[in-house]
């Protein structure tokens, strides 16, 4: 089905199914231990045996040697691989660094071995008897100090997020030295993990030249594509699986090492291999979120009108990769006449970085945010005000260019009304409960609409049932209950009624989950298939397929009235289709809006913070199921919280390596750090973006989250802070006198 033009009137706006909170219909088997996470497969291939894989010592030299003997001699070892045994293996499309490294190292626990025994402890132990010998070299491993060599490079995310190396509109400079009123400031926002709670995890397992893997990943097609790429086979001879995913937020879009070495393992054992990435691994052998340093200048008038704006960002990379696109939203959020965006790419010798929740938004809304309250300060105009004068309809860099829909406005007022904005106190360090500094920050949200061709085969049984096929994934993010929700609203029946079957590369290939593309484009291929599964029960039914109606398990028209499955009883009716999309998302721009709002508390005495009471207020098209939506939101802003406050990856400068890699060092916010979040969502739907009319949330909820935050903590204490994360020992010597 091509979708080029605006949706019009289709059975998904009956809205009986769709747009309902609906309990996760997964929930269940996620609730009882019975949902299989890629590890726990234990009964889909016989004979497992486990694997331990080896990360390099070193982040940057060469591998002179890799001493097994004693390792093989290990009870229970079947196999040791090693990256010196083989010639180097390719790389998939998606990834920057070598999967399995060696003999050159490009970052600290590149995997460079696998062990493989009888089972786990065996396989841990043995590996702790291999010896690595190698000669280190100087590496990059500074940000701030490579920075001075960073060239500009141009980057798209892939995700709706990207920018040229630099982009000017109008005069900035001449804009900015004429303004009335500016500011120029520089903000830094570190390395942070995924940390998702299911480690990258894989079972492999061969079948003569072909080969399962039974792992956790977002993108089944990419992964498809890559693993054959990198092994060197054909395309059609892999599959994967990927039912249940434990967390990804971006970690997991692109195969990682888990995935290959497990199936070198396997071939190597000549039995299935299942392998886990241990913690410190994910943390330095997968991707992260990249460092940043920002600089934001801003002009404007004494009425508060932008003249000019500009947001230049440096982060670092392997060679080779790409620069976190952290200046792509202040392309298109506020009006101003004269514009300039830049990036920089420092080349560092660190783990990959790469796609995490929002890349781009995330680290750049953190800024640019600030940097409008700063501005704001600055003119004496309220922080909302401020934004809602320089909001604009159209691409501020191409006017010509309407937005579908852009109700910015709406959410920074409603939300105002909501929260009790009007109670906030405009000098900062005013408001004190008992030994609290309390205060209000504000930020705008912003994330693009991603359209990405999606499919799925739909299958109508004998019993009435309707099964779903697509290899989209769930990430928790509750692709089973819209997708079935879509299925029931189109074929006239309950939910109870649709099974649907997720993350196998043997379905149709769908969107995938990312970039909060999934849920509209994952559902707008179901719709296609349900259009033609339509047709062809009302022709099987002798109907004029154009002017029937599908309503409680009953096929319609002109009096008419038949029971659905009726249709099947000769045979099951199976059909198949994907949506593509025209250039309605060349011809409007189409994003997604927020008013993010968040109240804290600082400690006068120590400079704790504690966040007091959120509220997201968001415009997103169509809410396809409110329960999931409010869910991928709260975690969203519970994410924000840990970005602002206590989310780093320290480096070790001299060795190159990220030090905090495990869930004891690296913090993460807990139920006790967030205690009230509310969602509100505008109802609104947007014909531009598919016959679902709806949009994504995934990440908007996190944009905008930690620039609200600080501009919060800064009206508590007037202590205004540029690093992230804003810990503690940044606030404790600047704090207001106590007495």
């Amino acid at each position: 089905m091509k979708f080029d033009t605006p949706a019009t009137t289709n059975p998904i706006d009956q809205m009986k199914v769709v747009g309902k909170p609906t309990p996760r219909i997964d929930g269940r088997f996620k609730t009882t231990g019975t949902a299989p996470y890629a590890y726990e497969r234990h009964d889909v291939v016989a004979n497992q045996a486990y694997g331990w894989i080896i990360g390099s010592p070193i982040a940057k030299g060469r591998l002179t040697a890799i001493i097994t003997d004693e390792a093989k001699r290990a009870p229970g070892v079947i196999t040791i691989v090693t990256a010196l045994d083989m010639p180097r293996v390719e790389r998939g499309s998606k990834n920057t660094a070598f999967l399995f490294g060696g003999p050159e190292v490009q970052h600290y626990h590149q995997a460079i071995a696998v062990v493989v025994a009888e089972t786990f402890e065996q396989a841990r132990d043995a590996a702790s008897l291999v010896r690595v010998e190698y000669k280190r070299s100087p590496g990059r491993f500074d940000l701030q100090k490579e920075a001075i060599n960073a060239k500009p490079v141009g980057a798209d995310s892939g995700e709706g997020s990207g920018a040229p190396p630099i982009d000017e509109d109008g005069d900035f400079e001449g804009g900015f030295a004429s303004a009335p009123v500016k500011m120029d400031e520089t903000y830094t926002t570190p390395d942070e993990s995924h940390a998702a709670m299911e480690p990258h995890a894989t079972i492999a397992a061969w079948e003569g030249d072909k080969l399962t893997l039974w792992t956790s990943n977002q993108m089944i097609a990419w992964g498809k594509s890559d693993i054959a790429k990198s092994l060197g086979i054909k395309e059609e001879n892999v599959r994967l699986d990927s039912p249940y995913i434990g967390g990804g937020f971006g970690g997991k879009l692109f195969i990682r090492a888990d995935a290959v070495v497990a199936a070198l393992a396997a071939r190597a054992a000549k039995r299935p291999v299942k392998l886990a990435l241990q913690r410190p691994l994910i943390a330095n052998n997968t991707t992260h979120r990249p460092a940043t340093i920002q600089r934001v200048r801003l002009g404007a008038t004494p009425d508060g009108k932008l003249t000019a704006i500009a947001h230049e960002s440096t982060s670092g990379d392997l060679p080779e990769g790409q620069p976190e696109t952290a200046v792509s939203q202040t392309k298109l959020l506020y009006a101003g006449a004269n514009r300039l965006t830049a990036m920089k790419l420092a080349e560092l010798d660190l783990p990959e970085g790469n796609a995490m929740r929002a890349p781009g938004e995330a680290p750049g809304l953190m800024v640019l945010e600030v940097a409008m309250d700063e501005m704001a300060e600055k003119l004496g105009i309220d922080p909302i005000e401020f934004r809602i004068i320089n909001d604009t309809q159209v691409d501020p860099e191409n006017p010509d260019r309407p937005y579908s829909q852009r109700q910015l406005v709406r959410c920074l007022q409603e939300g105002a009304a909501k929260f009790g904005w009007d109670r906030r106190s405009a000098k900062p360090g005013q408001v004190r409960d008992g030994r609290w500094l309390v205060g209000m920050g504000v930020a705008a949200g912003f994330r693009n609409n991603l359209l990405m061709k999606s499919a799925a085969r739909v299958r109508l049984g004998a019993d009435g049932r309707v099964t779903v096929e697509t290899d989209m994934t769930d990430i928790g993010t509750g692709s089973y209950t819209i997708i079935a929700q879509t299925a029931a609203e189109m074929m006239g029946l309950g939910i109870d009624d649709i099974v649907v079957k997720l993350g196998d590369s043997d379905f149709p290939a769908a969107a995938g989950s990312g970039g909060q593309w999934g849920a509209n484009n994952s559902t707008a291929g179901v719709y296609a298939a349900c259009v033609k599964l339509r047709e062809a029960v009302a022709q099987r039914l002798g109907f004029n397929s154009g002017d029937v109606d599908f309503t409680g398990g009953q096929v319609s028209s002109g009096g008419r009235s038949v029971a659905l499955k009726d249709a099947a009883q000769s045979g099951e009716l199976v059909a198949e289709d994907h949506i593509e999309y025209g250039d309605l998302g060349k011809t409007h721009q189409q994003s997604t809006f927020a008013g993010h709002f968040v109240e804290v508390a600082v400690d006068a005495y120590t400079g704790e913070t504690r966040v007091r009471r959120m509220l997201a207020v968001c415009a997103a098209g169509r809410i396809l199921n409110p329960i999931s939506a409010r869910s991928q939101v709260i975690g969203a802003m519970t994410m924000g919280v840990g970005g602002a406050l206590m989310e780093e990856l320290a480096v070790d400068k001299r060795i190159g390596f990220f030090v905090n890699h495990d869930l004891a060092g690296y913090e993460v916010p807990v139920h006790a750090d967030i205690p009230h979040q509310e969602v509100v969502f505008l109802e609104e739907a947007d014909a531009m973006s598919s016959p679902m009319k709806a949009k994504g949330v995934g990440e908007l909820g996190l944009c905008g989250v930690g620039g609200a935050l600080a501009n919060a903590i800064y009206n508590a204490t007037g202590v205004r802070v540029r690093e992230y994360p804003i810990t503690l020992d940044k606030l404790i010597g600047k704090l207001p006198a106590v007495a």
